[in-house]
């Protein structure tokens, strides 16, 4: 059994994790917002209360928006900015009295799905997350990719590629450059595409919602995302050429991005034919907090 936390902006989920794949015990509190020593002392009261409830008694994983700072062990890159320059790992360690892995939420979701999930009989995953934001994780052979300085699959901070003269410079991102896949790919971008072409405010979903409906502004404006989309992961399928593609967040539920994205992505695919399959996840929300789990092998102990 392991326990795996998926640390997020506005709330805190917990769940134990047998071997098998299956949830024992799952509880969610809000993230406190803004203070450290808070967010502290809640997971190590979930981390209990799961323990307790389930009979967990393994190590933690972590799933966090950031992540470590291989030269300083400390936390960064995080949007929740309460977390930054805190050896997060290692007071949760001394908190909870157990191992304690951290890692970045996309490579939790990867892991997840890689693990048992839509990317299970698959060696090299890229799993790529369109929600608020816009990140990705990717797992080579069952375990996450991080790389020297900790940033493999910060896809969304990368610019837009083959960008249309109408897309330059790009809206601003909140890490101060302009045009970076995030401001495209993210359901935040995606509504601002629609506000800024027609000044209507949709959420992504009611936009693809209105497209179905006959509303021409909306049809147009997924039609731009899905050619923008199919060219940011032409550009991953050939920097790496993963086995399977999947997607998570809240945008990955619209249905027509399977069959449209993979129609459009061969124009910039460096290959005569593309066999990658796009899928959907498996494990929706839940995906984080598995994935944090499975940061630990089966019958790890929980404390050194």
């Amino acid at each position: 059994m392991r326990i795996g936390v998926d640390l997020g902006g506005t709330k805190i989920e917990a769940i134990g994790l047998a071997d098998d794949g299956s949830i024992r015990a799952r509880r969610r509190v809000p993230a406190p917002r803004g203070d450290y020593a808070a967010t502290v002392a809640a997971i190590r009261d979930l981390v209990t209360a799961i323990a307790a409830e389930a009979g967990a008694i393994g190590p933690v994983g972590v799933g966090i928006p950031g992540t470590i700072s291989p030269a300083t062990g400390l936390i960064k890159n995080a949007n929740s900015t309460w977390l930054i320059g805190h050896p997060l790992d290692r007071d949760l360690a001394a908190a909870t009295g157990r191992q304690v892995r951290l890692a970045n939420d996309a490579n939790c979701f990867a892991l997840s799905e890689a693990s048992d999930g839509a990317g299970s009989s698959h060696r090299v995953v890229f799993g790529a997350i369109l929600g608020t934001g816009c990140g990705a994780g990717i797992v080579v052979a069952g375990s996450p990719l991080t790389g020297p300085n900790a940033i493999a699959g910060e896809w969304g901070h990368n610019p837009l590629p083959w960008p249309q003269p109408n897309e330059l410079p790009g809206p601003l991102c909140y890490c101060g450059r302009h045009g970076c896949q995030e401001t495209f790919f993210s359901g935040t971008g995606l509504a601002l595409d629609f506000r800024s072409a027609t000044g209507r405010d949709l959420d992504g979903p009611a936009i693809a919602e209105a497209a179905a409906g006959g509303d021409a502004a909306a049809e147009a404006a997924m039609q731009r995302y899905e050619h923008r989309l199919a060219r940011g992961l032409a550009a991953i399928l050939n920097l790496l050429d993963p086995d399977v593609v999947i997607l998570g967040g809240g945008l990955s539920n619209l249905g027509r991005l399977y069959v449209n994205v993979p129609r459009l992505w061969g124009a910039f695919v460096f290959s005569d034919v593309v066999t990658t399959p796009l899928v959907k996840n498996r494990h929706g929300d839940s995906s984080g907090v598995r994935g944090a789990a499975w940061l630990w092998p089966p019958g790890t102990p929980a404390t050194v």
